[in-house]
């Protein structure tokens, strides 16, 4: 056995059991990764995978619990070479933070601002995606923290941490009639065209739902996945805006109106989250603690600790 074989099980999972993407991922053939296969299960004694012909279709029982000690084994592998780079140059290095639009935009300048003055050594990307996306970047171990409002904590693999909380907010060109309405109503919203985001961003979800649990049909006329396009067609007459309220800035948003509705949308937290078992260089807590400074490095060091055995505790 050896590490190849086992980066090959694991790419090949991730790559949905297609060999010729695994092959490609690992820059190798693809004959090389059935052969790598074929003899660690030789090795083993067993099956990893379900075929049908040369097909691979999915993991057999020995295979699935197999692939768990192989992401547990390569990710402290990579570990390792981080817990070396934290103590060989321990404020130089690379930080990746996954995010969404509207944090990377809204939420995260002071923090990076801050991060980058006591680190200006350590590159920091900070790499906008989906939610989705995000969840896939920390459990591959190309992200170190990821931040969204949706998705993250509902995942076992991560350890999910509170940021902050925020509602939506309506948003309308100066003279729209919803100004004259007090207070606002949901009843009022849905008798105009709305523009807010895409499903999946952004608290979208909450958004339908409190619409539905009021029994009310409303027009989305568009959709977008960040604030600033939605601003913009507001800005142009097309509809009324339903954004993350730090979104809007009254300096800035000069063409627009804020209604307040807070009181109509339900609460809606974004976190940070981190793998479990995910090794943190030292700037990156730091990281963490300028986003939220009660964050410290102890409670976020016992929230990533691997769950040595999920079943016995069931």
């Amino acid at each position: 056995m050896n590490f190849q074989q086992l980066r090959i099980i694991h790419e090949t999972v991730r790559q949905n059991y297609n060999l010729t993407g695994a092959a490609n991922a690992l820059f190798t053939s693809q004959s090389g990764v059935s052969k790598h296969i074929k003899d660690l299960e030789d090795e083993l004694g067993i099956e990893l995978f379900v075929r049908k012909g040369k097909r691979l279709l999915g993991l057999t029982d020995p295979g699935k619990e197999l692939v768990k000690i192989v992401e547990r084994i390569l990710l402290d592998a990579k570990n390792v070479k981080r817990l070396a780079e934290q103590f060989s140059n321990q404020n130089q290095g690379r930080l990746t933070i996954a995010t969404t639009h509207t944090q990377a935009r809204y939420a995260l300048p002071p923090v990076v601002t801050q991060f980058k003055k006591a680190f200006p050594n350590v590159h920091l990307v900070l790499h906008q995606a989906n939610p989705r996306e995000i969840v896939s970047l920390l459990l591959d171990g190309i992200a170190d923290i990821g931040i969204a409002t949706e998705a993250l904590e509902s995942v076992a693999e991560l350890a999910s941490f509170p940021y902050y909380s925020w509602h939506h907010a309506v948003i309308v060109q100066p003279g729209h009639p919803l100004e004259s309405v007090h207070p606002l109503t949901l009843e009022a919203i849905a008798e105009f065209p709305i523009i807010t985001y895409h499903e999946g961003f952004t608290g979208r979800t909450g958004i339908d739902e409190t619409f539905a649990k009021a029994g009310l049909i409303f027009d989305i006329a568009m959709s977008a996945l960040d604030a600033d396009v939605i601003k913009t067609y507001v800005e142009l007459g097309l509809g009324i805006g339903i954004v993350a309220s730090m979104a809007f800035n009254p300096a800035r948003d000069t063409g627009l109106n804020l209604l307040n509705s807070s009181h109509l949308f339900q609460k809606n937290t974004t976190n940070i989250s981190v793998r479990r078992g995910h090794y943190l260089r030292g700037y990156a807590y730091r990281f963490i603690e300028f986003c939220l400074p009660s964050l410290n490095e102890v409670a976020i060091r016992s929230g990533v600790k691997p769950e040595v055995d999920l079943e016995l505790d069931d």
